[in-house]
């Protein structure tokens, strides 16, 4: 099986703080930030609800994504969630099965 790398977005909130992340294992991942398994920016701000994510067939071309959304402006961000989860709904339950 073919490992997929996905870029994520965290908040806390709708509108709230916003956190870009990147892995090989979407649903691990996201699980140990809901658990506060990490210690980091995502644990302080209390980031645990995947907003967004888009997957990518290797690790360079994610990476490459992760640090170009990491660079946007919040308001680009918040179309980009808007765009695909215009709810801002917890998406966990969508990939953790």
């Amino acid at each position: 099986m073919k490992k997929k790398f996905c870029v994520y977005i965290l908040t806390n909130k709708m509108y709230g703080t916003l956190y870009v992340g990147m892995t090989s294992s979407l649903p691990k991942r996201i699980w140990e930030h809901k658990n506060k398994i990490v210690e980091g920016f995502s644990q302080k701000y209390d980031l645990d609800k995947l907003v967004y994510y888009e997957v990518h067939e290797n690790a360079e071309s994610a990476i490459k994504r992760e640090k170009r959304l990491k660079k946007w402006d919040r308001k680009w961000k918040i179309e980009l969630i808007q765009k695909q989860n215009p709810d801002w709904q917890d998406l966990f339950e969508t990939i953790a099965s």
